[in-house]
């Protein structure tokens, strides 16, 4: 079964050790990236990120990074939360692993676990197919915006 786990000391360095494919790499931070930008913005911002391990039983496949914004701090003038990191790796990927934890991404923001929503926006690498059909397939419809090279996707709540 697919699990969302908080990122604890039994679990980060798991997280680290994940990886995606050769060809996938240039369209992904690395989770050391994404856990040293989690840290800064739980010193620093109103509302920490949420950041999980993506779990099948015991074992940690995967990683995803959320977060909430207000109208006043987004460029879409909407409440809304976004998905900045999701990944699988590269030993589960092929699996369905990836539609599951997605699923289960999801139906934690639509419990507005940091406060109310109309929306939630994800950006991918025009390249990124796998990406750009997962996302597709939660009803994510590009919004034709590009932010830092990358394409902009947007699910209404």
């Amino acid at each position: 079964m697919v699990t969302l786990e908080k990122i604890t000391w039994d679990n980060w360095e798991a997280c680290m050790r994940l990886r995606v494919t050769d060809e996938q790499d240039d369209f992904i931070s690395s989770n050391m990236y994404s856990l040293a930008q989690s840290y800064v913005a739980l010193l620093n911002d109103e509302l920490p990120p949420m950041t999980y391990a993506i779990c099948e039983d015991s074992n940690v496949i995967g990683f995803v990074m959320m977060y909430h914004d207000t109208a006043e701090e987004n460029d879409y003038s909407e409440e809304s939360y976004g998905v900045c990191r999701f990944m699988i790796d590269r030993d589960f990927q092929g699996k369905g692993y990836g539609k599951k934890a997605f699923a289960k991404a999801l139906e934690l923001i639509k419990t507005f676990p940091q406060g109310n929503a109309v929306s939630v926006f994800l950006s991918y690498h025009p390249k990124n197919e796998a990406a750009r059909k997962l996302y597709a397939s939660f009803g994510f419809v590009e919004t034709g915006d590009i932010s830092g090279g990358e394409v902009v996707a947007r699910l209404a709540l």
